[in-house]
């Protein structure tokens, strides 16, 4: 039977919370499903044929652009893919949305690789790898991350400016999670990033981001 709603499978991680905020923040009716990566269910068949890399989230629309479904995986092309559904959350204004595409690229390219990596080394690792360096590499490129978005944020509301964009959705998910599963905010000394520290406050606060954060928990 074809599916009316969207449908998310998901886990709350900050790559899965990116896309269930954007839906919530969006007002998009959906359905989720929990995918636990730590028992392997992103390898199961049912699961690579929505996404062949075997990554959450994956988004499909049972009504795409051409009217058929559509299985969209990457968290990042999801977004602008419901920001563009919806015309929403990405500036009509060419500079304005430019330069969300640009933020929401930082993220996919930058703060989520590098953050990962740290979290991994830092975190969940430090049993298996005692030598100083992939800690001390990536402490030092979260830092210097954090400060390229602290400098950026400075006098703004929010990154590219008083809009909330699919650029915010992206990046606060991870800069949240920084504190809340890597336990790193005084390794990290995220207190020196005051505009960093203003605007996830801001972020969190937002109804719809509330809801969207607990999404797909286990």
């Amino acid at each position: 039977m074809l599916e009316t709603k969207l449908q998310l499978y998901s886990l709350n991680t900050p790559n899965g919370q990116k896309v269930s905020v954007a839906l919530e923040e969006m007002g998009l009716s959906y359905d989720a499903t929990t995918i636990d990566i730590m028992e392997g269910e992103q390898f199961e068949e049912s699961f690579i044929a929505l996404n062949p890399n075997s990554k959450i989230p994956v988004l499909v629309d049972p009504h795409g652009p051409d009217g058929k479904p559509l299985s969209i995986m990457e968290s990042g092309a999801i977004l602008l893919y419901l920001a563009e559904k919806t015309g929403q959350f990405l500036p009509k204004n060419p500079r304005l949305r430019c330069q969300t595409l640009q933020w929401l690229f930082f993220q996919m390219a930058g703060i989520g690789p590098m953050f990962g990596q740290f979290g991994h080394f830092y975190r969940y690792a430090k049993d298996d790898c005692d030598h100083r360096y992939p800690v001390n590499r990536y402490t030092t490129e979260a830092r210097r991350l954090l400060a390229v978005l602290d400098k950026q944020l400075e006098n703004k509301s929010y990154v590219i400016g008083s809009e909330y964009t699919i650029a915010d959705m992206a990046i606060f998910p991870w800069v949240d999670c920084l504190s809340v599963y890597y336990k790193a905010e005084d390794h990290l000394n995220l207190k020196d990033f005051k505009n960093v520290s203003r605007w996830l406050n801001a972020c969190l606060a937002r109804p719809a981001v509330k809801i969207g954060m607990q999404v797909c928990a286990l």
